[in-house]
């Protein structure tokens, strides 16, 4: 199976069945089907070849999913960007990536005038609306609303495989250029059908998503819908939260994959009055979610199920914690999902038992092929797995501990570890002392250079409203639960954490740009 078989197929089954709601508009999966096809069979006639990267520049949209499907209906790959993305990152990834097509919308031409000129392989753009006529040398532009009118609708007969690639999917990039992460249709295949089998994903649910669909987790939001025939609720993002929550209660959503961020924002604000008794789960996996905003998620959705989940974007998905578990041991992220192998080794590749620290290695049809032209840093990943034949395992570069009945927990990147006083600490440790602490929002932890100690813990806190928390207070809470050299050595109060455009926190990026001291 392949990607656009998730489309084809359910098109086939429900196809007077809203697709997607999005924007005020209602798609059914009969006209998606439709109008992929007409993108995809313009993209050929403008000399689309098997294997070609495209990329869609544009806001989390009906012409995002339509080009996602049109893309691989042409035998394409497909290459999404942050719509918050500037100028130096397109720049990059259009030429890293050598793309041949750009589809973007109008508004955004503006920004990407001095892309498309640096844009050394790129001989086709496609506008989400009509324009005046544009002098490009090159580069052929055409105008989706005018392809819907006159390309076919006959579904394109490309031949393919499900190991030819399907996307590259761009790393952040907070140490160094972006890497693109190559994934095959069987391992995008691969990850979505583990997950819907472990999320119990039907034609019946109504699936909410505020996540950029460029981030993976986002994106597998949509795949999991069409696969399934359910109904996907797509959100520009999370702006406004009672919009959002308004659209949760109006369109019976019954899965919302959520973020600590939205978790965050949603606990500060009044929720009562948005009652959600067709909302069956929740999930969370761009990063832990604190165990107090899982208690108050508890208390206020009593009924739904919390899935958490552990996932990096070289394989989509690697572990859940079925809800049954949630009480038990909130700090873990369950157990490897189905058809994925995962097992933690030691710093010589050996693999350790219960209650030892280690990186996580993942070992499944999901793993990605490897790092797009990037032959060195994929080989520093992709690595023998000491089996009777041969085969690559994905090494994950996240630290993770198991108990006793094989239960994962995640300790931190192996890069974010702080060495301080000749010991190590997780970040992740110190933050859940602080989250639970009443008054913090969010909290994060990272290591900030230090003559004496090697790297001092610092600690950036965003208040709940009208918290009266004080630094020395807070001080004062971890001096009583935290060993010595965990206590952080500064604390500062911000309205918000910076985070990634993926939601994640870059301590990395936070130590280098707020230094030391407050």
């Amino acid at each position: 199976m392949r990607i656009e078989d998730f489309l084809a197929r359910s098109a086939e089954r429900f196809p007077g069945k809203a697709a997607l709601v999005c924007g005020g508009r209602r798609l059914t999966y009969r006209e998606i089907d439709s109008q992929a096809n007409q993108l995809a069979n313009a993209l050929l006639a403008c000399g689309v070849q098997h294997g070609d990267r495209v990329v869609i520049f544009l806001d989390n949209c009906p012409e995002t999913v339509i080009a996602i499907f049109a893309v691989l209906k042409a035998g394409g790959v497909f290459v999404i960007v942050n719509p918050t993305a500037k100028a130096g990152k397109l720049d990059y990834l259009l030429n890293n990536s050598r793309a041949a097509v750009l589809i973007t919308a109008p508004t955004k031409l503006g920004e990407l005038r001095g892309s498309l000129a640096a844009a050394r392989h790129l001989h086709a753009l496609v506008l989400t609306g009509s324009v005046e006529p544009l002098a490009l040398s090159g580069i052929s532009v055409l105008s989706l609303p005018e392809i819907l009118e006159s390309s076919s609708s006959s579904c394109p007969r490309q031949g393919g495989i499900d190991l030819d690639l399907a996307a590259l999917v761009y790393t952040s990039g907070t140490t160094g250029q972006p890497k693109g992460v190559m994934m095959t249709h069987l391992a995008v295949v691969s990850a979505c059908t583990s997950i819907v089998t472990y999320l119990e994903n039907t034609s019946d649910d109504v699936i909410l998503d505020v996540l950029p669909l460029a981030f993976t987790y986002g994106l597998v939001q949509l795949l999991v819908t069409f696969k399934t025939g359910a109904t996907l609720v797509l959100e520009r993002g999370f702006t406004y939260p009672a919009a959002v929550l308004q659209a949760l209660v109006r369109e019976r959503v019954t899965g919302f994959a959520m973020v600590p961020t939205i978790s965050a924002i949603l606990l500060k604000m009044d929720v009562s009055q948005f009652p959600l008794p067709h909302l069956r789960y929740l999930t969370n996996a761009a990063s832990a979610m604190p165990q107090e905003h899982l208690r108050q998620l508890r208390e206020w959705l009593p009924e739904a199920k919390i899935y958490a989940m552990h996932g990096l974007t070289e394989c989509m998905r690697t572990t859940y914690l079925p809800p049954d578990q949630i009480d038990i041991r909130p700090l873990s992220v369950g157990r490897g999902m189905p058809n994925v192998e995962l097992w933690i080794v030691d710093e010589d590749g050996n693999r350790v038992g219960p209650g030892v620290v280690g990186e996580l290695v993942v070992r499944g049809a999901n793993v990605m092929k490897g790092y797009w032209e990037m032959p060195e840093e994929t080989d520093q990943v992709l690595r023998d797995a000491h089996l009777p034949w041969p085969e690559k395992v994905l090494y994950t570069g996240d630290l993770f501990t198991s108990d006793d009945e094989g239960y994962l927990y995640w300790v931190s990147r192996k890069d974010d570890i702080i060495k301080t006083r000749g010991e190590k600490v997780s970040p992740k440790h110190v933050e859940d002392v602080l989250h639970a602490l009443p008054g913090v929002a969010e909290a994060a932890v990272f290591g900030v250079p230090d003559e004496v100690l090697g790297s001092a813990i610092k600690a950036l806190i965003s208040l709940k409203p009208d918290a009266a928390l004080t630094k020395q207070g807070i001080l004062s809470h971890c001096q009583e639960r935290l060993e010595d050299f965990m206590v952080p050595k500064y604390v500062e109060l911000v309205p918000a954490i910076p985070r990634t455009e993926n939601g994640k926190i870059s301590r990395r990026a936070l130590a280098a740009g707020l230094g030391g001291a407050d």
